[in-house]
């Protein structure tokens, strides 16, 4: 796993990641959450829907997103798109379980990082995490 990668870019910058974790399912926020917490330069906010995201997007500095697509309220595709017009560097991660072809295309074309397909096993979360994190750090010229 990248766990070290994700701990020597929080070294470097001098202060942990921010990642907020979004799905309508408290028990999958959950795990995602312990996975992130397996290392202490990584601190996680949860958010039930698209819209509370964007809220807590608005009013805080987030390094990750993990989306998932389909949720109450916003669905993933189009908080993935807001989220583009407020912060166009935010990385983001779908996570999805039973989207479409056709959704997960929308949510790639409204600028989606990634894509990760539940049940997603720990090892395969923290590396994509650790590689979306590298990708925006790297773009920061931070390293």
């Amino acid at each position: 796993m990248d766990i070290e990668k994700i701990e020597t870019m929080a070294h470097k910058r001098g202060k942990p990641f921010r990642v907020l974790i979004v799905d309508d399912e408290p028990h999958v926020q959950n795990v995602f959450k312990e996975f992130c917490e397996i290392t202490n330069s990584v601190k996680v906010d949860l958010s039930l829907d698209g819209l509370d995201a964007i809220d807590k997007i608005l009013k805080n500095d987030y390094d990750l997103v993990t989306m998932d697509l389909i949720m109450p309220e916003m669905a993933g595709v189009e908080a993935v798109a807001k989220i583009r017009e407020t912060k166009p560097h935010l990385p983001i991660i779908i996570i999805t379980g039973n989207a479409t072809d056709r959704l997960v295309n929308q949510a790639g074309l409204k600028g989606a990082d990634a894509l990760l397909y539940k049940p997603v096993m720990q090892k395969e979360f923290v590396n994509g995490v650790a590689s979306s994190l590298q990708r925006n750090f790297d773009g920061k010229n931070l390293a």
